[in-house]
């Protein structure tokens, strides 16, 4: 199996649009949620070039998905890229016959979001936006009897697993 050595992934021109139905604070920073949901997913919607080096031998299939493939090169003995076909494999990527290493161009992301994304997108979306809670024990009293609410250091960032979002996304989780 080939092994995915550098992966370089420019920003999209824009994110897919937000869903409906956000508060003004969650729709204040999509641009942020769709961060945190593409660091977490290996699916793209929208476009954006991505160059990968991966070295062989083996089957190699792109990590991110859609993926269309522009450019294949191999590193030669002149001590550069070369532009070189190769055959396609059984899993829909490519056969590396030799140890390269290879550079795959190309772009990723297209089609409509999914309603269980966007779903995601609204979870996620709300908790980031909801008033901060500081990490440590909150005492809380009520009628004369005291709670006490618990928010430990990592609070946020498990924000995706605390909001839901993560059960949404599991389809589309990264390898």
């Amino acid at each position: 199996m080939a092994t995915t050595i550098s992966q370089i992934e420019a920003l999209p021109e824009a994110y897919p649009a937000s869903p409906d139905g956000l508060s003004d604070a969650a729709a204040a920073i999509a641009e942020t949620v769709w961060q945190r949901l593409e660091s977490y997913i290996a699916h793209r919607w929208s476009a954006r070039d991505v160059t990968w080096v991966v070295e062989g031998p083996g089957e190699w299939v792109p990590p991110l998905k859609p993926a269309t493939i522009s450019t294949v090169e191999v590193w030669s003995s002149a001590e550069e890229f070369e532009t070189c076909s190769l055959a396609a494999s059984p899993l829909g990527g490519y056969w590396l016959p030799c140890t390269g290493p290879y550079r795959f161009a190309g772009t990723v992301g297209s089609g409509e979001v999914p309603a269980r994304v966007n779903e995601a997108f609204k979870r996620l979306a709300e908790y980031l936006a909801a008033e901060p809670v500081s990490p440590g024990v909150i005492a809380e009293a009520a009628d004369g009897v005291a709670t006490f609410t618990y928010a430990g250091p990592a609070f946020m960032a498990r924000a995706l697993q605390n909001s839901g979002a993560a059960d949404l996304l599991r389809p589309y989780r990264r390898a």
